[in-house]
């Protein structure tokens, strides 16, 4: 397990009975969390004291509960990047902290190559990848279907003063992006993919992971340049094994062009804890 462990503006204050309390630049939010099936670590005296707390509906879906009065929408800085945080309602606040984790990596990798690395980043959510790639020197396509993501994501491009740096942003459907790419000869040295279990493309194209998931990652290999620096897919899904996602990249990337699979889950660390909560999983193929 890899683990965000070097917040200062973040914290996971407490997990149990399937919820977590978060500080978010020192705004308390309770939210769910599937994983945390134990029983509070810490009693009463963290999950009580919160600004604001999602309640799931039995209907689907859900809304916030506001013990106190916090702003619409306010700001979070991990090392010198900055990102808006906004409570949705569908339980997100537009950042996934435990990622930060892989931004690390990724940082070091483009460093390390020595040259411009071209990054495609799919599935772009409100850019978080993005913004770490273009600090550490890449150009970067962000690809998301939602125009509502997307100018999230422009928006922390310009809070992180990165506006100057070289980036698309793609409102578009992931797969025919890249077909088009594959076609127009355009090439990457790096892709990161964040899919969702399930969604739609802007014109109702419909995604389910099982059933798309391969078939975009083997497309992936032949938009890759002839010295790609590495590939990262991210999942969220419940019950998706690491070892599944690694399956894939070893069976397109690594036969195409050598390197190395690796993989495994994402974590948070609880302030003054010694547990650590689960956050989705991660493969990664690299020269």
């Amino acid at each position: 397990m890899i683990i965000a462990d070097q917040w200062t503006e973040y914290k996971l204050l407490d997990t149990g009975d399937g919820e977590k309390v978060e500080s978010w630049a020192g705004v308390i939010l309770r939210r769910p969390d599937p994983q945390a099936i134990w029983p509070w670590t810490k009693g009463n005296q963290v999950k009580d004291r919160i600004d604001a707390h999602y309640h799931r509906s039995k209907a689907g879906g859900g809304e916030w509960e506001y013990k106190k009065r916090i702003p619409g929408s306010w700001t979070i800085h991990y090392k010198n990047l900055t990102f808006k945080v906004e409570p949705t309602g569908f339980k997100h606040t537009g950042l996934f902290p435990e990622q930060a984790a892989n931004w690390e990596w990724m940082t070091q990798k483009i460093k390390d190559a020595g040259r411009q690395v071209s990054v495609l980043n799919l599935f772009a959510y409100t850019g978080g990848a993005t913004c770490a790639c273009l600090a550490a020197g890449a150009s970067v396509c962000h690809v998301d279907a939602s125009k509502g993501m997307v100018s999230w994501a422009r928006e922390n491009v310009e809070l992180s003063g990165l506006s100057d740096k070289p980036v698309r942003f793609i409102i578009d459907d992931c797969m025919k992006f890249v077909q088009r790419e594959i076609r127009r000869g355009k090439r990457y040295d790096a892709i990161i993919m964040d899919p969702p279990s399930y969604g739609r493309g802007p014109n109702g194209e419909l995604w389910k992971l099982e059933d798309e998931l391969f078939r975009l990652v083997d497309t992936l290999k032949d938009v890759m340049s002839d010295k790609p620096a590495f590939f990262l897919l991210n999942s969220y899904t419940t019950g998706f094994s690491p070892q599944v996602s690694a399956n894939m990249l070893e069976l397109s990337l690594r036969r195409k062009f050598g390197g190395g699979v690796s993989c495994g889950e994402v974590g948070l660390p609880i302030t003054d804890s010694s547990i650590i909560l689960p956050c989705g999983t991660f493969a990664r193929w690299e020269k």
